[in-house]
């Protein structure tokens, strides 16, 4: 039996709360980077808009990655610069070393930047450990902590991420483990219990990431639907996680979009995580 159809509706408004920028050309990379994209996945800030205007997508987080730039964020700030500045079409993400002070934060805020990245996933639980004082800074100028674990890496970082009092937004689910005992699993069952916290937001994108299955992984359909459960749609997020950095397939923004409106059939629940809650969370509408 052939798969349901699947598209999207190309009325709703949006907001993508996980995309890159790469332009190696304006902007070379650090030299001690895991990562250096290339090819098909070089992504300006010229091809953002073009990519979100074809999409109608109205609006964009732009997290900065640890391909390509690690802590150099230039990059980012002219994306941000070149969609209108702190007020304008984007927000972003910052990737900072751990003593980054408070006045460089809020130059950072000045620039429209909103949150900085943890990519625990990447570099592992005790790469973090020493980042209290700076979530502290955080805590106090309203910025977001942008955290990527996976498996079960989350329990050993809770404690101080919650204590801190700092605003949380999980990437990507929390990138459970499709083979290690569903939602039951630690960290996801730590992500889920953290709903209650009220400071907690998380992002249903890249579901390839929680998944052991081609498109549309349907293992980690059940993380989605606990995440919807859990935190309601006035604390999820959507995003494409464009432009696809390290795929094992093809993806295409089109049928991310489509995915995501079969996992959340609900109109009214999918214009609150795709619009109203953005809006309200991260963009001061």
């Amino acid at each position: 039996m052939n798969a349901p159809a699947m598209a999207f509706d190309r009325s709703a408004q949006r907001i993508d709360c996980h995309v890159h920028v790469f332009d190696p050309l304006r902007f070379p990379y650090a030299a001690d980077v895991h990562y250096r994209p290339a090819g098909a996945e070089i992504a300006t800030a010229e091809a953002l808009g073009h990519v979100l205007d074809a999409h109608g997508v109205a609006q964009a987080l732009i997290v900065g990655p640890n391909s390509g730039y690690n802590h150099d964020n230039r990059c980012l700030l002219d994306a941000l610069a070149r969609g209108g500045g702190a007020g304008g079409r984007y927000r972003g993400v910052a990737v900072l070393r751990p003593g980054t002070g408070r006045d460089e934060l809020q130059a950072l805020q000045a620039a429209g930047v909103i949150g900085v990245a943890f990519q625990v996933a990447m570099f592992g639980v005790d790469f973090y450990r020493g980042i209290a004082p700076l979530l502290d800074r955080m805590r106090e100028l309203g910025l977001w902590a942008d955290v990527q674990v996976q498996h079960d890496q989350l329990p050993a970082l809770r404690p101080m991420l919650e204590g801190s009092g700092v605003r949380l937004m999980f990437d990507h689910c929390g990138r459970p483990d499709p083979a290690a005992g569903g939602v039951a699993q630690a960290g996801f069952a730590a992500l889920l219990e953290m709903a209650g916290n009220g400071r907690t937001v998380v992002k249903l994108s890249s579901f390839a990431k929680a998944s052991a299955r081609p498109f549309p992984h349907p293992d980690a359909w059940p993380f989605v639907r606990a995440l919807v459960e859990a935190y309601t749609p006035q604390r999820l997020l959507w995003a494409s996680d464009w432009p696809f950095l390290r795929a094992a397939e093809r993806i295409d923004y089109g049928t991310q979009l489509a995915l995501f409106e079969r996992l959340v059939p609900d109109a009214a629940d999918r214009h609150a995580i795709q619009w109203e809650t953005p809006r309200r969370l991260l963009f001061g509408g």
